[in-house]
């Protein structure tokens, strides 16, 4: 069998390149306010996609634990706006936790 390491190169290069480019060219360019809120509400849009994909197919014992745990992320995020995605994400792992511990 030949060696994978060229592919794996070959696959980090392409990963890494569309990344980086854009970000040495536009370091020093000023951006838009307009599309700077736009990119800062990614983060939140790509998380609550992924939290309805959950909801949806969650098994039915552990529902409950998935609503109440959704609450406490939404909770976070509006009542502690400074924490930002990690703490709300922290928050419902762990009232999820502790909704399927009782």
């Amino acid at each position: 069998m030949k060696s994978l390491l060229p592919l794996i190169f070959g696959m980090a290069a392409v990963t890494y390149l569309p990344r980086l480019l854009p970000l040495i060219i536009m370091t020093e360019r000023p951006i838009n306010p307009l599309i700077k809120r736009f990119l800062l509400y990614i983060p939140y849009t790509a998380l609550s996609a992924l939290i309805v994909r959950g909801i949806m197919e969650t098994s039915p014992e552990i529902r409950l634990a998935t609503l109440i745990g959704v609450i406490a992320a939404g909770m976070c995020s509006i009542y502690l706006s400074k924490g930002g995605l990690v703490l709300s994400v922290m928050a419902s792992v762990i009232t999820a936790l502790l909704v399927l511990q009782l």
